[in-house]
């Protein structure tokens, strides 16, 4: 409580004209005699009276000369006066925006304490603002829609452009509090083996934490932050500088087989020469996804199963309970990625080994 009364500002400020009429009505002084004493012309004195002028630090010493009352008294009024007149513009302005508002997840937001709903939709369309750390809608636009935002290039991103967004700057929140070495390919591509055969760990928050904290080292931040609105989203992987970046995973199916396949999706990405940010779609296959998606996805496989091996395993032509236990054993991986993989390649029905899957669920990240 003691905050919120320090911080607290009234919603009204005086003119510093309307003080120095007083003044001058209290010493029956004229404004053209204050014009006289102070040498300057009757006209700057009756538009700083009329608030047609604004009151300057060399008026403000004229007047502590002339009517004795401080400068530092005039600077503040004034100050405070314009400061007073720019906040109510801008609750005008807010205000003008307020259905901007509307197209963000606001109760997603709240609900994950990320943003305080206002009590006028202006008030929410700056909480909005803050959220984003930029000065209005239209420096939002230019920062997020611009034709210069890689990630417009996304399916996930074009769909629903706002929640997408808001999703991608909590992830940059989260961020922003872990350090990391500089980015190095080679020893991103040197964590990924070890992650291998973390995917077989239990529990998973812990195998995540080892992840997060090997990746560190490869000057990549880890962030796990469920989806917000309707984002049908896997992954993003992003370029937060030159040499940091971010891989955000939403979590979304809550199992075992996808984070990671999503988890090493994104990291091809990063592993790419081409440095573009990318926002991945929910069910992203093969098809339907350019050439640049596509390679990503085999790469992410690859690195999971190495070719050779699996191609072995599918020619053996038993994909029982045992027979993916077994192999998954001899990879070091999760049996639940063997099967996430076989699914999608249609080797067996979607319905089919789904026990041998890990469910994930949120309250066990928290």
């Amino acid at each position: 409580m003691a905050n919120r009364q320090s911080a607290w500002k009234p919603d009204w400020a005086v003119a510093p004209g309307e003080i120095l009429l007083e003044a001058l009505q209290d010493r029956g002084m004229s404004q053209s005699e204050l014009a006289r004493k102070m040498g300057r012309p009757f006209k700057t004195i009756n538009e700083i009276i009329n608030t047609k002028t604004a009151l300057t630090p060399d008026t403000a010493i004229q007047l502590e000369r002339a009517l004795g009352i401080g400068a530092t008294f005039w600077n503040n009024l004034e100050s405070a006066y314009r400061e007073h007149l720019a906040l109510a513009r801008a609750r005008e302005e807010l205000e003008a925006n307020a259905a901007w508002a509307d197209a963000f997840p606001i109760q997603d937001l709240v609900q994950h304490k990320l943003l305080e709903r206002g009590s006028t939709k202006g008030e929410t369309v700056a909480a909005l603002l803050r959220f984003f750390a930029v000065g209005s809608p239209s420096a939002w636009e230019s920062e997020w829609l611009a034709p210069t935002v890689t990630l417009r290039a996304s399916a996930a991103f074009a769909s629903s452009p706002y929640a997408v967004a808001a999703w991608l700057r909590w992830g940059e929140i989260v961020a922003a509090d872990v350090d990391t070495q500089p980015f190095d390919r080679q020893r991103l591509a040197a964590a990924l083996g070890e992650v291998r055969g973390l995917t077989r760990r239990e529990p998973f928050t812990q195998s995540v934490v080892h992840v997060q904290k090997l990746c560190v080292t490869a000057g990549v931040v880890v962030v796990l932050t469920p989806e917000l609105g309707k984002t049908r989203l896997s992954g993003a992987a992003r370029w937060l500088a030159s040499d940091r970046a971010l891989i955000q995973l939403s979590l979304r199916h809550k199992s075992d087989d996808h984070f990671w396949f999503s988890f090493f999706h994104e990291a091809s990405h990063l592993l790419s020469r081409k440095r573009h940010d990318h926002v991945d779609a929910a069910d992203a296959s093969d098809e339907g996804v350019g050439s640049e998606e596509q390679a990503v996805n085999r790469v992410a496989r690859d690195l999971l199963i190495p070719p050779k091996d699996y191609a072995r395993f599918v020619s053996a032509g038993s994909f029982t309970p045992e027979a993916v236990r077994n192999f998954a054993q001899q990879q070091g991986i999760a049996p639940g990625i063997v099967v996430g993989r076989i699914q999608r390649e249609g080797l067996i029905e979607q319905s089919h080994l789904n026990d041998l899957k890990k469910p994930i669920q949120w309250a066990r990240l928290g």
